[in-house]
């Protein structure tokens, strides 16, 4: 038989759990719940015009652009004598014209680099003084590096020629 005495245990056990009746935490999300976590919106910094740097701009688009022309000149010179030279012995005459052009093109390929070199030290000059990208600086940059790209492609064709 069961003895009566251990429901009643269980009971009194089981009420001493209970809480009074009174003020329950609220379901609703927490002030810390509604909270965004994400990044706030800055900004876009705006270059302000700068003459000085415009100057400088312009100074170094014009050397790319003669280094260019004088690049496209010597090209045309060095694919001329290396069409002449086709299918001509290594060593001959002709062969060797056209190798001491594609000599002269390398040269001329190397003087757009320059401008090139101080277009970029101006970007990152501006990029380690915290200033906003200037358009008319990352315009002519790119510019300089599609044609300096360009040149090398170039190269590569008259050395096709030669093969």
């Amino acid at each position: 038989m069961r003895s009566p005495v251990l429901p009643l245990v269980v009971l009194l056990l089981a009420s001493g759990c209970a809480k009074e009746r009174g003020e329950f935490p609220s379901l609703l999300p927490r002030a810390i719940e509604q909270r965004s976590d994400a990044e706030p919106e800055r900004p876009v910094p705006v270059a302000t015009a700068d003459p000085a740097l415009d100057a400088q701009i312009a100074k170094l688009t014009s050397a790319v652009d003669a280094a260019d022309a004088a690049f496209r000149k010597a090209a045309d010179r060095a694919e001329q004598l290396a069409r002449a030279a086709r299918g001509a012995a290594q060593g001959s005459e002709r062969w060797l014209d056209a190798q001491t052009a594609l000599a002269e093109v390398d040269v001329a390929r190397s003087e757009i680099q320059q401008p090139i070199a101080e277009l970029e030290r101006l970007a990152i000059d501006r990029a380690a003084a915290g200033e906003p990208a200037y358009p008319a600086l990352d315009a002519a940059l790119k510019s300089g590096r599609e044609r300096a790209d360009a040149q090398v492609q170039r190269v590569r064709t008259i050395e096709a020629l030669l093969a």
